[in-house]
């Protein structure tokens, strides 16, 4: 399956190709790199109009050559709204893509006609968080960088949720779900976000290919006994889409049989039509 973000007013995909893409995030353009967008570019007259300019070194990284937007800016999509700050890393704090994921978020946790609590696990700067606040969750925000929490308690303020039940943890996402486990608290949802690789807290090693399978049954023992969905992202190319459907089909699927959808999630391009792959996704839903 392939989903595509396509409800976008203040984002736009505007070319994509020859490892770049450009894109409008409110009314700011930006080149960026993309090594997945390795066909020729499209329009050519585009990729000369930009605000922002990220250049890849030779020797690894890079910097912002061409900078002439703000330090920060906001846009929105539907009734959410987002900080957007390009990092020296070439990021924005967020990946429009994940819109057809909250979309699917909210309507099932608006439709579920109860109360639902979210644990978000690696929850960078929260678009998942707020799309679950928003629709009426209590949600616990899980990351273990300090920045990214602060920039996620921004979004849920910008959105006009400050006073929604949000609980924002800075952990290693397995020493918190252990204590979790511990405490006897429970989820009706769980949605994650795993990196390829990163560190923890205090210096813990996460491979995504060694710690995945057993943090997902970790989290089975603090999802609650009427579940609603569980989901997880990967950005790896290492993976397909038929891998991490394997690994929900044997871990979530087995424990609690429901609906599991596999496959990619896209960004459509505006100047040629085709779509930009933008990541892998695996969704577990309740079958009512």
């Amino acid at each position: 399956m392939l989903l595509i973000a396509d409800n976008w007013k203040d984002f736009a995909l505007l070319d994509a190709g020859e490892n770049e893409k450009i894109e409008r995030w409110g009314k700011y353009i930006l080149r960026r790199p993309d090594p997945q967008a390795i066909w020729p570019k499209d329009n050519q007259k585009i990729w000369n109009k930009y605000d922002g300019y990220y250049e890849r070194s030779q020797s690894g990284g890079g910097k912002w050559r061409v900078a002439n937007f703000p330090e920060s800016w906001t846009i929105k999509y539907k009734e959410l709204t987002f900080l957007i700050k390009p990092t020296g890393f070439k990021h924005t704090g967020l990946f429009p893509e994940q819109a057809v994921n909250w979309d699917f978020m909210i309507e099932k946790i608006q439709k579920a006609n109860r109360p639902i609590r979210v644990l978000n696990l690696f929850a960078y700067t929260g678009g998942a968080t707020v799309a679950c606040a928003f629709a009426g969750a209590e949600v616990t925000h899980v990351d273990s960088a300090k920045g990214v929490v602060q920039w996620a308690k921004e979004n849920i303020a910008l959105s006009n949720l400050s006073d929604r039940k949000v609980r924002f943890i800075i952990d290693d996402v397995i020493k918190f779900v252990q204590r979790e486990i511990r405490r006897g608290n429970k989820y009706d949802a769980i949605i994650m976000d795993p990196p390829v690789f990163g560190r923890g807290t205090s210096n813990e090693v996460w491979r995504i290919e060694e710690k995945l399978v057993d943090l997902i049954n970790l989290t089975l023992e603090v999802i609650s006994d009427n579940p609603l969905f569980y989901i997880i992202n990967s950005y790896t190319s290492a993976f397909s889409p038929i891998v991490l459907h394997n690994v929900m089909e044997t871990t979530v699927n087995k424990s609690y049989p429901g609906k599991l959808t596999s496959g990619e999630i896209g960004l459509r391009i505006q100047s040629s039509n085709l779509i930009l792959p933008c990541g892998i996704f695996s969704r577990w839903e309740q079958e009512l």
